[in-house]
């Protein structure tokens, strides 16, 4: 196995330990790039399922700060987009009176650490000094980061530290403050900004402060230094003496008024609150939330690159989600302000399975933000002329139509709205609460059943015809009868009319009468139709694969196989979205075909991967990372295909599977409530 040697530095009971060169083989938890190119660099994030930071290549910089729920309406398509919050993690180093940035510096390594959720940046400065930072969004502190900074002077020196808030260019009317807080045993710097979404609509607010651990607590002078009104900095100078470590921190909260009816003075709050905590009870809860988290772990024996990349793709869908919140991931998640940050099916049909299996309470902040859009999904579906509730194809804070004009997905891709019925119907099976399921469950389900009872055009018997639609295959435009939402409209109405008799609730005989009236298409050769108009041509992603897993609508294995080996052939290997090869994988491992499902297992994300931290893309060669809906897709192979776990309405249960040629044992820990482990062998 190719080795890596690093000139690495550890902490050790607070102190700083050069090491020499140390080989490293796949570490299972950490992704490490050693003078990552700076042309070729996709910035990896830590989240807390509220705040996103993204990396950047340089030394005390990072590329992003974004903050769930935090849209406003301006640019892109006249609707709502994600919004860069304050960056309040960029600082600067100076040594000597020499400015710190990635031409002064040598052995540049960044690694990010998966099972602390930390992203770690070391690097020599000459012959004068050995520097080590990690930055960290705090899991138990939804709008706190906090970036711990250790210095090795090699000889005496000076130092000069500062904290740059700076506001994105988007952000208006910016207002910076600075306010020192005397105490008998401490004073609170705090450096604090605040501005005004694009449209006014939002407030931002962001605070930071200097965590120090000096001696008989004499703290260096803080100064305060404003540049203009996007840009203000504090800072402190300090001697130091050679081979005596230095440790000093930055403790930061981001939040808007999407969060707090008070968002600055909440801001400078969660900062006074992380600077009188301490570095070390801050890292301490931090890393106990992720040890919890972990407990439910995807563990492969025999694969240490594809544990290491399962552990990657498992990292990003715990960190752009949380658990008591009412919001739901986009395709990028917490990455940047891809898709704008709009929440589209890539929730429902490939993030949310895999966390519903793993972590349910996660599960359930995403089924909330969609039942809260009820009334939003209601009124959608009055104006297109249909009853009871229909799902926006793109939706962001209100719960409105998000799509711009200009895609039609906006006005027919209307498969969503079963899409979030199946996913509170799973909700129910996984946890079996009959109480969330009356209060939240069943008015999903039974709106969204009354809107695909109005939407059917009665034509006879096994003609209820679902017409003029954008197919989950989305190059097939205002088409017929789409095997995918054809199938998916028959679960919505099947799950809302089980749902009412476990509840004692007379279900509308009409819901199971449409189920049992809406067509499958078949091709002359007994394929399943994609649409009625589908003649072999291409498809950009699963569609009819999908009827099998995870709709169940066709069980028979010669079926399964027979559409398996059609559409597999119709995927162009360039510009298709990462999900698709993934149910191919799910299939193929439930047939015990362990070659086809290795096979596609590995082409489901490695021809997307990008440098320097193997983030997934959309596509093969892309460059829109981080694509969670892709790290979805690949998660669930793992769980459900491999796995062999399946959802049944009396909880998750462990079907036949085959692992690829060389997986040893594959071991799934808690899952479910009662957190069981499964294997595979």
């Amino acid at each position: 196995m190719k080795k890596l040697f690093l000139n690495c530095l550890l902490i050790s009971h607070g102190f700083l330990i050069s090491l020499g060169a140390i080989a490293q083989s796949i570490d299972p938890w950490k992704i490490t790039a050693v003078n990552p190119s700076r042309e070729n660099y996709y910035g990896i994030t830590v989240a807390n399922g509220m705040i996103g930071i993204v990396s950047a290549p340089s030394p005390f910089t990072v590329q992003e700060v974004v903050l769930a729920g935090a849209w406003d309406q301006y640019g892109r398509g006249r609707v709502s987009n994600f919004l860069r919050s304050f960056n309040l993690l960029n600082s600067s180093l100076e040594i000597d009176g020499k400015l710190m940035d990635y031409r002064q510096v040598s052995n540049f390594t960044q690694t990010l650490d998966m099972q602390k959720a930390a992203f770690t940046v070391s690097f020599d400065y000459a012959d004068k000094a050995q520097v080590q930072y990690s930055y960290y969004a705090l899991r138990h502190l939804p709008y706190t980061v906090l970036m711990d900074i250790n210095i090795l002077p090699k000889k005496n020196i000076s130092i000069r530290a500062a904290s740059i808030m700076e506001a994105p260019d988007a952000l208006r009317d910016v207002q910076n403050y600075y306010n020192e807080i005397d105490r008998p045993h401490v004073v609170l710097s705090l450096l604090s900004s605040t501005a005004k979404s694009p449209t006014g609509k939002l407030q931002l607010c962001a605070s930071n402060t200097f965590l120090f651990e000096e001696e008989h607590g004499h703290e260096p002078r803080v100064i305060h230094e404003m540049w203009d009104n996007n840009r203000h900095l504090m800072k402190f100078s300090k001697e130091l003496t050679a081979n005596k470590p230095y440790r000093f921190a930055i403790a930061g909260s981001s939040i808007t008024s999407a969060h707090h009816d008070d968002p600055l003075n909440e801001a400078e709050r969660l900062t006074v609150y992380a600077k009188l905590e301490g570095r070390d009870r801050l890292l301490k809860f931090h890393e106990a939330a992720w040890k919890e988290l972990w407990k439910s772990d995807i563990i492969i024996e025999g694969d240490p690159q594809a544990q290491q990349d399962i552990h990657s793709m498992l990292y990003h869908l715990y960190s752009f989600t949380r658990e008591g919140t009412a919001y739901s991931p986009s395709p990028m998640g917490l990455s940047g302000l891809g898709y704008n940050g709009h929440v589209f099916w890539d929730t429902e049909l490939w993030m949310y399975p895999g966390l519903l299996v793993l972590q349910p309470g996660i599960a359930k902040s995403l089924v909330e933000y969609r039942y809260q859009r009820l009334p939003a999904a209601r009124r959608n579906a009055f104006s297109k002329g249909f009853k009871g509730a229909m799902f926006p194809w793109e939706s962001a804070d209100s719960g409105v139509e998000e799509t711009p004009v200009w895609a039609l997905s906006g006005p027919f891709e209307h498969h969503i709205t079963a899409c979030v019925a199946i996913a509170a119907w799973n909700y129910y099976c996984v946890t079996q609460d009959k109480t969330w399921l009356r209060e939240r469950g069943y008015p999903i389900l039974s709106e969204t059943a009354d809107f695909w009872a109005s939407r059917v055009e009665r034509n006879g018997p096994g003609r209820y015809d679902i017409k003029n639609v954008v197919a989950a295959d989305e190059w097939a435009e205002n088409v017929d009868n789409n095997a995918f939402t054809n199938a998916a409209a028959k679960a919505n109405l099947r799950f809302a009319t089980e749902a009412a008799r476990l509840l004692g609730i007379q279900p509308n005989a009409d819901w199971a009468m449409v189920a049992d009236n809406i067509p499958i298409l078949k091709m002359p050769d007994g394929v399943t139709q994609e649409h009625a108009t589908y003649k072999g041509e291409g498809i950009k992603q699963a569609d009819v694969n999908l009827l099998s897993y995870p709709l169940k609508e066709i069980t028979d294995p010669k079926q399964i196989r027979k559409d398996l080996e059609y559409y597999e052939t119709r995927v162009p290997d360039e510009g298709t979205p990462a999900m698709t090869q993934a149910v191919f994988t799910t299939l193929y491992a439930r047939l015990g075909d362990k070659e086809k499902a290795a096979h596609w297992f590995k082409d489901s994300y490695l021809p997307n991967l990008n440098p320097p931290f193997r983030v997934i893309a959309e596509t093969k060669g892309g460059t829109n990372p981080y694509f969670a809906t892709g790290a979805g897709g690949v998660v669930q192979s793992v769980l459900m295909g491999f796995g062999g776990l399946e959802i049944t309405p009396k909880g998750i249960v462990q079907i036949k599977s085959v692992l690829p040629a060389n997986w040893k044992k594959l071991t799934i820990t808690g899952v479910g409530p009662e957190r069981k482990t499964y294997t595979v062998q």
